[in-house]
């Protein structure tokens, strides 16, 4: 029995021919190119397991191999060589098809049919030795009911071409019904994309030999499946019912041996998005493995509160949201291969003008590209949300970080010093770094915008106007708060009636919006009408906060010199009727004046009213003293005689006359 196992061939027919063809030519109908390849691969097994027909040009036949004797590579060998005369066959035919080839049409269709009839001759070769394996218990049951399909697709398909509908529609039935049977019991994702993708691959065909045969219901291919394999099956395949429960007993041992990798159901407004090509399910698993690590992430967010860890006690600086950026990194990696996958897959269906759904309106590969597309930007837009979250969080936190206790320098009031740590409390890099991270958020709400799968549901296509719209405000917002450092308060007030704008036309969008339809809040982009009301009164402060420091400044004028700046009237009126506590002024300026006692020239009014007075009897001293001062006043012009017209009255006439 050990011996039986260690000699076991692990052959797979469906899963090399797909993985060879799209690697080498087949996605883009290149013949020619998967033709030498498989000439190239035939060659080098054959010199590797030393099966040659001799050197020179003298042709030795090979003796019959020992059953016992088979490996991996005679069952490579033989599947190549099938490969090979159906590639050259489809070759010769699409070169009969040419207009420059009309001369020569018949004699290169006589030759694709033998080539054709080559291959089937190389594949029921193949599928005898596979039965022997299987009779010794060294192939399993789903590697022989592979290459049993293979066989019927092959031989369906040249009866097809031979114009013989109805042995050509049981060939491809039969095998359609055995695919969908494998599909229901695949143990993986893989296989059950592999064998949708060759069920799809033989539809059309069978839905034509249905047409040509004159059937009414052509269309419907799982009808005539279900009729004519339940109808021929048992004749066809030898050991049908053995071979389906020998196929069940061997998918319920590898689900004890191991636990299986399943891809969930990807839905799209309540509907289920297929994936029927294996290449998408290895990406789409990738994404799936990173959505898990996403959500690990989130979910130890719940033992912290506060951004205080219970365990250490001290505040978390950060680490979660760069886990979660690096989560989302993954993600965003693993759907940039899932979209260029899928892309290629478009591209190739597109040049081939082929369906790769069997089923008349039916999503195609069209619809699944859009989907990745859909689920990468959002992802996206995901992860610049969490940078601007993260980021804005982390400045308010950093400002109150000054001690209390702190000494504030000579000259300075408290309310100068807390005019100053506020302006030092916001980065001069934040502003134009949540700026850019909104600018890649508007791209992608922008190109998410013209994807069809968005422009076909309403309220999806609503709600993303909505966010472009609040994202705009946000970034105008941020944009006004980059003013204020360079003394540009125009320019931020101009922004800040720009984000109310674009916040009224946010709030006139979503009162168009169904609430109780799913598509009208998507999950990437929470947006509320509390966060609305809360945006409105941030920019009604900061536009309040704006005007009165460009007041301050420059008393509101479109000249950014404050030099330039003119006293309103109003100062003027009030200067020239209350008297300026001018001491005070300048202290409060920083300007103290010099304590210096300075001789003051006595008033004009007080001379005036000596010179009035009566002389009155003095000593002699007093005498010369006055005369004196009438030496020294006479030597100097009286200012008094200039201002005397400003005195009115009846002294003002009659002073001459005194």
């Amino acid at each position: 029995m050990a011996d039986t196992d260690s000699k076991s061939v692990s052959f797979r027919a469906l899963q090399l021919a797909n993985e060879q063809r799209n690697m080498y030519g087949l996605r883009y109908n290149d013949y020619s190119r998967y033709r030498k390849h498989c000439a190239n691969r035939t060659h080098r097994l054959r010199s590797t397991l030393k099966i040659t027909h001799g050197k020179g040009r003298e042709f030795k036949k090979l003796p019959a191999i020992a059953p016992s004797s088979i490996q991996d590579g005679h069952l490579q060998l033989l599947l190549y060589e099938a490969e090979r005369a159906w590639s050259y066959s489809q070759e010769l035919l699409a070169l009969s098809n040419l207009p420059s080839n009309e001369s020569k049409a018949s004699s290169l269709r006589h030759n694709a049919t033998g080539r054709f009839r080559r291959s089937v001759h190389w594949s029921t070769q193949l599928l005898s030795q596979c039965q022997t394996l299987y009779a010794s218990s060294r192939l399993s049951a789903s590697g022989l009911l592979e290459i049993t399909i293979y066989t019927l697709i092959l031989n369906g398909r040249f009866l097809r071409y031979r114009d013989e509908f109805d042995d050509a529609l049981v060939q491809l039935s039969v095998a359609k019904g055995l695919l969908d049977e494998l599909a229901s019991r695949a143990d993986t994702s893989r296989d059950q994309a592999l064998y949708t993708y060759f069920a799809d691959a033989i539809g059309p065909e069978i839905r034509y030999c249905a047409h040509e045969l004159g059937r009414e219901k052509s269309y419907d291919v799982d009808g005539i499946v279900a009729e004519i394999s339940g109808k021929h099956r048992d004749e066809i395949v030898e050991g049908y019912n053995a071979l389906l429960e020998k196929l069940q007993s061997e998918s319920g041992a590898v689900e004890q041996d191991k636990a299986k990798k399943k891809l969930g159901t990807l839905m799209w407004e309540g509907e289920p998005v297929p994936v029927r090509n294996p290449e998408l399910v290895d990406v789409l698993l990738k994404v799936q493995d990173g959505e898990a690590k996403l959500k690990q992430e989130n979910t130890p967010q719940v033992k912290k509160e506060d951004g205080v860890d219970q365990k250490k006690g001290k505040k978390s600086k950060g680490g979660n949201s760069k886990r979660g950026v690096a989560a989302y990194d993954t993600i965003l990696l693993a759907l940039s291969d899932a979209e260029e996958v899928a892309r290629k897959l478009m591209e190739a269906q597109q040049l081939s003008g082929a369906s790769s759904a069997s089923i008349a309106g039916a999503r195609d590969i069209q619809f699944v590209h859009a989907y990745i597309v859909y689920q990468l930007l959002s992802r996206r837009i995901q992860r610049d949300l969490l940078l601007i979250s993260s980021l804005v969080a982390s400045s308010k936190a950093a400002a109150p970080r000054r001690p209390a206790n702190k000494k504030v320098s000579k000259g300075q009031g408290p309310k100068a010093s807390s005019s100053k740590t506020e302006k030092k409390q916001v980065d001069a890099r934040l502003y134009p770094a949540l700026v850019k991270l909104l600018d890649t958020v508007l791209q992608s709400l922008n190109q998410m915008r013209t994807l069809s799968i968005v422009d076909e549901s309403p309220d999806l296509a609503t709600a993303v106007d909505a966010r472009i719209a609040f994202t705009n405000a946000r970034r105008c917002l941020y944009l006004s708060r980059s003013y204020p450092p360079v003394k540009k308060y125009a320019e931020a007030l101009t922004l800040v009636q720009h984000a109310t704008l674009h916040i009224r036309e946010t709030q006139s969008i979503l009162t168009t919006l169904d609430s109780s339809s799913p598509s009208a809040s998507p999950e990437f982009y929470p947006l509320s009408s509390t966060q609305l009301h809360e945006f409105e009164e941030e920019l009604n402060a900061d536009s309040l906060s704006l005007k009165t420091s460009w007041f301050a400044y420059n008393g509101g004028s479109l000249d950014a010199d404050p030099k330039t700046y003119k006293k309103p009237l109003f100062f003027d009126i009030a200067w020239n009727h209350v008297a300026p506590d001018m001491d005070r002024l300048m202290e409060r300026a920083g300007k103290k004046p010099q304590a210096q006692a300075t001789p003051v020239a006595p008033a004009p009014v007080k001379t005036q009213t000596k010179e009035v007075k009566a002389p009155q009897p003095q000593s002699a001293k007093s005498v010369a003293r006055t005369k004196l001062e009438e030496e020294k006043r006479a030597a100097t012009p009286e200012p008094q005689a200039s201002k005397a017209p400003a005195r009115g009255g009846l002294s003002s006439l009659l002073g001459g006359w005194w």
